[in-house]
């Protein structure tokens, strides 16, 4: 989940100081207000505390804060800023708590000593745990003097996730037979006032690692699975529980690499694997689980409480809630695409998205809390028109916000694109969002469907289609929600609105770069990618 601060443009009719002072007011009034954190204490989570007030200075931005961005790019943009500001430009961008911080508050962690472990931005996985172990190393030299800037606050402590039971209670596939995606809606039951939430907030969920992997794992470490042993989150329990519930197997830490290398008794495994943990071009096997390791390396074998320390710890993964609370009293629900794909001739699967589809049964209890919305809110008038553009699981949220507006009985015009593969197989929610069509609910609903044709269609084509309406409908104030994969789809769609905006405003581009920036600040554009 995530949002750009926008800046003055490069081209705007101001000093490079003048430009610094307003890039800085606009960070500050982009913000969170302090008051409120995004892991809210309604959730049952501790509050995550803002960034000290000392460590911000009035001349700061942020360009890099955009996850569209890559992370060469990001890490360009905060060259010769201070260390932490250069490890919040390794972060995956999305402010998705999934850390137990957002992006720049982790950052200030590490460089401030507060938090050791560089791998808990499971968005940015190995590339930014090596990139934050890189710039680590190399400004050690000079971390006491850009630290020395925020000392005068100590950097905020990881979130507590202060988990409530749902109760899972179905999985229907909703693709049709033909279709090459399992996307799941997920209904999970709530007790009574166990947990509230609002559209635009995102569910997180805990769940374990697949027994059949963990089974695999331990039988490559030829020990006894009832052994116990300390745990990366400072418990003690049998290994098996252990790699269950508590470390992450599907990504191992490159600490956790460099322990495999250490203990290898074949020097050219060794060598292979010292190759893979230092992120060397070409090094094999590329994106290795922990069995894909203990496979290919089978003289390394380290001390099993060794490397079980060496793991980091299974992360919560964060899903965008998909219903009302109006509409849906007593219930959350998800839009969860299952992960499933082969390498090295095995199956590979998503933690949380295979459990959700595959091995969670009616009534299991599923921890669960609440992500507030970071930026991403129906607007406070009701009357008040939105765009929503959305392919795929980016629909979830906007189906949520369907129901609350149907609920309350805003008056507000509601314009929904939506994409997937095929029409005929890849339709989610087709009677309903048809069903809101037709009555009115949906002023506009576009569909994109990329395979139904040679060539491939997507929202931003259909967008740009209806250029002069887009026009007219943000002329008469509506709010632009942007929900889906960060890399391709945002940066496209970002792209696509650029143009319009260019075109219909009759402005030049950086003109309409700003625009969008504006919007933006005003909350009239919100993303939420991932």
């Amino acid at each position: 989940m995530s949002y750009i601060v926008p800046a003055i443009p490069d081209n705007a009719p101001f000093s490079a100081p003048q430009r610094a002072w307003l890039n800085g007011l606009i960070a500050a009034f982009w913000s969170e207000e302090p008051s409120e954190s995004p892991l809210a204490a309604d959730a049952g989570l501790a509050a995550l505390a803002p960034p000290p007030a000392a460590a911000v200075s009035a001349a700061e931005d942020f360009p890099w804060h955009d996850p569209t961005l890559g992370i060469g790019e990001r890490q360009a943009l905060a060259a010769g800023r201070p260390l932490p500001l250069q490890l919040m430009a390794a972060m995956a961008q999305l402010d998705c708590g999934q850390c137990g911080y957002l992006c720049r508050t982790y950052a200030e962690a590490i460089a401030g000593g507060v938090e050791t472990s560089l791998s808990r931005c499971v968005p940015g996985g190995r590339e930014t745990s090596r990139a934050l172990k890189e710039l680590m190393v190399g400004g050690a030299a000079a971390a006491s003097t850009t630290v020395a800037a925020s000392a005068a606050a100590p950097a905020a402590a990881p979130a507590s996730w202060a988990t409530a039971a749902a109760y899972f209670e179905s999985a229907a596939r909703l693709n049709r037979e033909g279709s090459a995606k399992d996307t799941r809606h997920v209904v999970l039951a709530l007790a009574d006032g166990a947990l509230e939430y609002r559209v635009g907030d995102a569910l997180g969920v805990r769940v374990t690692n697949d027994p059949e992997v963990v089974e695999a794992i331990i039988g490559r470490l030829a020990t006894n699975a009832g052994i116990d042993v300390d745990c990366p989150d400072g418990t003690r329990r049998s290994l098996q529980a252990a790699l269950l519930e508590v470390c992450d197997i599907g990504r191992p830490s490159d600490l956790a690499i460099e322990v495999l290398a250490s203990r290898a008794r074949d020097q050219g495994e060794a060598d292979r694997l010292q190759m893979l943990a230092e992120g060397y071009p070409g090094a094999e096997p590329a994106d290795a689980d922990l069995l894909d390791l203990l496979l290919a390396f089978p003289s390394a074998r380290p001390p099993v409480q060794e490397l079980i320390l060496a793991l980091g710890e299974l992360q919560p993964r964060l899903y965008s809630i998909a219903s009302s609370p109006k509409a849906a009293a007593g219930q959350v629900h998800l839009t969860v695409a299952a992960v499933r794909y082969r390498r090295r001739g095995r199956l590979r699967k998503g933690v949380a998205s295979t459990y959700l589809a595959e091995r969670a049964g009616p009534g299991v209890p599923v921890p669960v809390f609440v992500q507030r919305a970071h930026g991403f809110a129906l607007p406070e008038k009701a009357d008040t028109p939105i765009v929503m553009i959305g392919p795929g699981t980016g629909v979830a949220p906007f189906r949520a916000f369907l129901q609350e507006r149907r609920a309350i009985g805003a008056r507000g015009r509601n314009w929904l694109f939506f994409g997937d593969q095929r029409r005929d197989c890849d339709f989610l929610y087709q009677d309903e969002l048809l069903g809101y069509r037709r009555d009115g609910l949906l002023a506009n609903l576009d569909l994109a469907f990329s395979r139904d044709q040679d060539e491939k269609v997507y929202v931003q084509h259909h967008m740009r289609q209806r250029a002069g309406e887009l026009w007219a409908w943000l002329q008469d104030g509506a709010h632009l929600y942007v929900c889906g994969d960060a890399t391709r789809m945002a940066r496209d769609v970002d792209t696509a609105l650029t143009h319009i905006i260019a075109k219909q405003g009759r402005m030049e581009f950086a003109a309409a770069k700003a625009y969008l920036a504006n919007l933006a600040r005003d909350r009239r554009y919100q993303r939420d990618v991932y």
